[in-house]
């Protein structure tokens, strides 16, 4: 018996599964699209950095608070501000703001980013002054815009009127309006001041630099800033393109012919054909040891053919010996 013959058998039974499994192209995962930076929004209505003395030497008390601020995605409405401060009005709560309608909204989604507020009918106060307001408006607004592709958009609007310490007042886009009182103060005002840049803005209807001498309720002096309105936003970035998912190899993935002699396996994935002996009258010809892409029947069909080709060695060596005896 040839024993290159149960060889190639075995080689045959191995090779089927290692062609199913070479067979089958390895799939790129599908490239999950970026949903790029988020923007950003901001809005507040009213803003105070004011340092209070008091008459009684040389005391300071800081004034910095915030009404209706909020960062994207929020809204705020409250109408009404008051502080208390140490040594002021003998110890009452100071009206800082009055206002009919004082919102203030941030909203950002994958496109946008958008600030916005709106005060109406407000008044404002500092320490020292509760009779006087510090400045009255009518209405004022606040918007900035950031679109994705688009130019960033600020603007503010002041309507109706405003009165500043008492005195009703038109305001000047060229520059600061100053307002003085005697025995009271002075108050510059910056009317809508905007700034945009490639990717963000931001809007102010009203800034005040205060500087009043009130001498009522233990003030002796106010200074500080005041900010109406202001609304702020940053471009979201642009989504980035989604990445192509790469093809299955081509020609270099095919299948490669075992031959008859069925010896080597070429290629990365080969197409194993049926295998038989080379000595046909050996090995049984209808043996079908692999067939391409290696059916679940596959490992019973090689047995069985080695089982063929032993008894058919056994036979072999049996008749052999007969003769040789006779």
């Amino acid at each position: 018996m040839n024993s290159n013959t149960f060889r190639r058998a075995a080689l045959a039974a191995v090779a089927a599964p290692v062609a199913l499994f070479a067979a089958v192209p390895a799939q790129a995962a599908p490239a999950t699209p970026a949903t790029g930076g988020e923007g950003r929004a901001s809005a507040v209505v009213l803003r105070t950095g004011l340092d209070v003395s008091l008459l009684n030497k040389s005391v300071h008390v800081p004034l910095k608070v915030t009404l209706n601020e909020v960062q994207a995605p929020a809204s705020a409405e409250k109408t009404a501000l008051t502080v208390n401060l140490d040594g002021v009005a003998g110890g009452r709560p100071v009206s800082v703001l009055r206002a009919d309608v004082a919102t203030a909204n941030a909203t950002v989604d994958k496109n946008k980013a958008e600030g916005y507020t709106n005060l109406a009918k407000a008044r404002v106060h500092v320490p020292g002054l509760p009779l006087l307001s510090l400045i009255e408006v009518e209405k004022v607004t606040s918007k900035a815009l950031c679109e994705v592709g688009k130019e960033p958009v600020a603007e503010s609007n002041v309507l109706g009127h405003v009165k500043v310490l008492g005195k009703k007042v038109t305001l000047s886009a060229g520059g600061p309006t100053r307002v003085a009182v005697p025995g009271v103060g002075e108050v510059s005002l910056d009317l809508s001041s905007t700034e945009t840049t490639s990717r963000t803005a931001a809007a102010t209807a009203l800034r005040l630099k205060v500087s009043v001498n009130p001498l009522d309720l233990n003030v002796a002096e106010v200074e500080g800033d005041i900010t109406l309105a202001e609304a702020t936003c940053e471009t979201p970035k642009a989504p980035k393109t989604p990445e192509t998912p790469e093809q299955p190899g081509g020609s270099d993935g095919g299948s490669t012919d075992g031959g008859s002699t069925g010896g080597d396996t070429g290629g990365d994935a080969p197409d194993v054909k049926p295998q038989t002996g080379s000595d046909a009258g050996k090995a049984p010809t209808t043996a079908n040891l692999a067939e391409t892409g290696g059916s679940s029947t596959t490992p019973y069909l090689a047995g069985g053919a080695a089982l063929l080709l032993a008894i058919g060695a056994g036979a072999t060596v049996v008749a052999r010996r007969r003769g040789s005896q006779g």
